[in-house]
């Protein structure tokens, strides 16, 4: 693994490649060929990328623990978790005991801990770390994501945001070739007509929008052009999702929680035949600065209990080998707790893939507990890493464009 300390913060302003800063691309995917090969051949499906978001800066020294080392417990003496309630990784390191589906993946070889993530300097402020790592670089300012930059070399390029309230379209899709829809139900994404409107202007209203998104030959194609496309995107997505949902019978039980229902809703587009390859999720809640415990507990236990009844929904319906989950937080807390039983902002933690070609098991290396840096844990791997070999390895596209 390339070690990127030694680079200066201007050298990782001039481009914005995940790959170009010399940074080695991990084999974290290492039993899964390129998607392309396969992707083009009749009757194939392609690979499908699931992010979750956990917004707010999770706790990783609480989420993959280091139990074997003395100083966990000194750094926590009130949120230190019991060693027998533990899921045990190895000898070193255990899941905490909310995240029972995502150990029982781990038995399964299903999950990959990734140790240690992080970039050089890293900002603890909410926004402007949460723009880095949806950006995928660290330049002062982006307006294209790296999940963006990678639909753009996509031949299917479809997307979804399933979102919650008020929630707008993430940085991390901004770039794509077409305009990634933000939904949080069938409902919010269906070719709507004027409220008030009769029976008879309710189809000409309708008529005349199928008329708009019916594509036209241009021989110089511009901004009309994108446009028409967007339509017929659209509309073409529009009548789809109208048609599903209504007869789906899920073949797992998703908890009766935000997360597991837009997982629920993303499993009913995947099974549809959407064509997307991208699908955005998020849970908020993980700025634990004070009364941790039990928060994190019920945070830690949405998360897995939805991302575990979502993996055993595909799987049942033979879509196993095509997903490919991965989550991620803007940052991590401090290795030590504050005076109100909780964290703070911090920088380093951990990521969890999911999926059947993943490298099981805990890879990379836990952050030394006594080795900080200005109070943080330090990063052992970048995770512009990560992205790389998601993009290359699962999306198989080139990371070098992104």
């Amino acid at each position: 693994m390339t070690n990127d300390k030694g680079l200066h913060r201007r050298e990782f302003l001039k481009s914005g490649s995940l790959v170009s800063l010399g940074l080695t691309v991990p084999t974290f995917l290492t039993r899964t060929a390129l998607a392309a090969p396969w992707a083009d051949q009749k009757g194939a499906k392609d690979t499908i990328l699931v992010v979750v978001q956990l917004t707010g800066g999770n706790d990783g020294l609480n989420t993959v623990v280091p139990f074997a080392d003395p100083e966990y417990a000194k750094l926590r003496p009130t949120l230190k978790l019991p060693i027998n309630q533990l899921r045990k990784v190895n000898d070193q390191i255990g899941l905490h005991p909310s995240l029972d589906g995502l150990a029982k993946l781990l038995q399964e070889q299903s999950l990959c801990i990734v140790q240690g993530v992080g970039y050089p300097n890293p900002n603890q402020s909410h926004f402007r770390s949460m723009d880095i790592w949806q950006a995928g670089n660290t330049a002062e300012t982006s307006s294209e994501g790296w999940l963006g930059r990678a639909l753009k070399q996509l031949p299917s390029p479809p997307a979804f945001h399933i979102a919650g309230p008020n929630q707008t379209s993430p940085l991390a899709l901004a770039g794509a070739p077409m305009r990634v829809p933000s939904i949080a139900s069938l409902d919010d994404f269906q070719l709507r007509t004027a409220s008030g409107s009769g029976m008879l202007e309710k189809q000409e209203q309708r008529a005349l929008m199928e008329g708009a998104a019916r594509p036209k030959i241009s021989k110089s194609p511009g901004l009309l052009d994108f446009v028409q496309r967007t339509a017929v995107n659209t509309y073409a997505s529009s009548q789809r999702l109208q048609e599903i949902g209504k007869n789906y019978q899920p073949k797992a039980s998703y908890p009766n929680v935000p997360l597991g229902n837009h997982l629920k809703l993303a499993a009913q587009l995947i099974d549809a035949d959407m064509g997307a390859r991208i699908f955005y999720v998020s849970i908020d809640g993980f700025d634990t600065h004070a009364n941790q415990l039990d928060q994190h507990a019920n945070l830690l236990r949405q998360l897995s209990d939805s991302m575990s009844a979502f993996y055993k929904d595909m799987s049942a319906r033979g879509h196993k080998d095509r997903i490919l989950m991965m989550t991620f937080s803007e940052f991590g807390r401090r290795p030590y707790e504050n005076g109100s039983k909780g964290t703070d902002h911090g920088a380093a933690a951990p990521m969890f893939l999911v999926g059947t070609k993943v490298k099981a098991g805990a890879v990379g290396k836990h952050p030394s507990l006594t080795d900080h840096s200005m109070g943080n844990l330090k990063h052992t791997l970048d995770f512009r890493q990560v992205y790389a070999a998601i993009i290359d390895k699962w999306l198989g596209v080139s990371s070098k464009k992104c």
